[in-house]
């Protein structure tokens, strides 16, 4: 019986892994200057065009790249903060992150300062925020050294509520140059020319992976109540504390990075229970995986539909990641009436 479950489990793992090979592959080759798949190797050995190596190096791998550090990012904040809250609906962006980082890349934009400090200076404010915001909901929920979850969500959709309320004082004294540059970063955009940004993004999604996977267990019990936890011998408060901190600082660069990017986060993780189940030890690693996944392939649509136009990817996800969520809530349901 444990052979079938193991056989089992590693058959949905290959599953995922194809879906991400083959979203990868398809974001290579489609777009407005369509590579065949056929000449990809000759390209990748230097034996392409100058255009050919340029269109895949320089454009569409650093976009793979970013979608799968970005998507399994969310993601895994999605399945950390739905096993801290036992709540289906929370999503990294209820904490005020997202709000926190729109507000700041608003004000960069507004003042010029890529301007006059460079483009870096935009996820820098994203990420400072986000890590203002992350601060506010912290110091607000916690007391006498106990974090309480429920002031927790309840601090967060509050200061997010702040934090766009601003947005919109902002956008509507803002010039409309600033105003078209605000309305497509709230939306979302893989387009990120930094190399070392990218690398700084992918990096920080998987050791945020791993050290979650640290906590893996304690997901689990936390999944039982935070009485139970303690009786399992879960040290309920430093756990929480550490998964705040993996959680804020995952969604803080990746929003900053990426913009607002939502529905990964919250659809993600609901349809992989359908296949892995609460398991938090193949959950996190799954999620992960199908949430970059995911981004990549909603990124290569917002590149194609309309081409040579873009789509903001945030479109795209919030059409098809609905929907999943949907579907995903429809078969639990039934499952429980069952």
């Amino acid at each position: 019986m444990r052979g079938n479950r193991f056989a089992g489990i590693l058959i949905r793992f290959a599953a995922l892994f194809a879906f991400c090979a083959s979203a990868a592959i398809i974001a290579l080759c489609v777009g407005s200057g369509d590579v065949p798949l056929s000449r990809i190797p000759a390209i990748l050995l230097g034996h392409g065009t100058a255009v050919e190596r340029a269109i895949l190096m320089d454009i569409r791998f650093p976009r793979i790249i970013l979608g799968l550090a970005v998507g399994g990012a969310l993601s895994l904040a999605g399945v950390i903060l739905q096993g801290m809250f036992r709540n289906p609906l929370v999503e990294p962006y209820t904490l005020g992150i997202s709000g926190g980082a729109a507000l700041g890349v608003c004000l960069n934009i507004v003042f010029h300062l890529a301007g006059r400090c460079g483009a870096l200076s935009l996820p820098v404010s994203g990420f400072i925020g986000a890590g203002a915001a992350v601060l506010s909901v912290y110091f607000l929920s916690t007391r006498k050294y106990v974090m309480n979850v429920r002031d927790l969500l309840l601090t967060g959709v509050m200061i997010s509520f702040i934090c766009s309320s601003l947005v919109m004082l902002v956008m509507a004294i803002s010039k409309t140059e600033d105003l078209h540059g605000i309305i497509f970063w709230t939306m979302g955009s893989l387009e990120e020319p930094d190399t070392a940004l990218v690398t700084l993004a992918l990096a920080v999604s998987l050791l945020a992976l791993a050290v979650s996977y640290v906590f893996s267990l304690d997901l689990n019990a936390l999944g039982l109540g935070e009485e139970d936890a303690r009786h399992l011998g879960v040290s309920v408060e430093n756990t929480k504390r550490i998964l705040f901190l993996i959680v804020s600082i995952a969604t803080g660069l990746s929003v900053s990075v990426s913009g607002v990017i939502g529905f990964v986060g919250l659809a993600v993780p609901h349809f992989m229970r359908l296949f892995f189940g609460n398991d938090h030890r193949m959950l996190l690693a799954a999620s992960w995986m199908c949430g970059g996944a995911f981004l990549v392939f909603c990124d290569t649509l917002a590149r194609t539909v309309i081409s040579p136009l873009e789509l903001p990817v945030g479109v795209i996800t919030g059409i098809l990641g609905g929907g999943i969520f949907v579907y995903a809530l429809g078969r639990n349901t039934t499952g429980a009436g069952k």
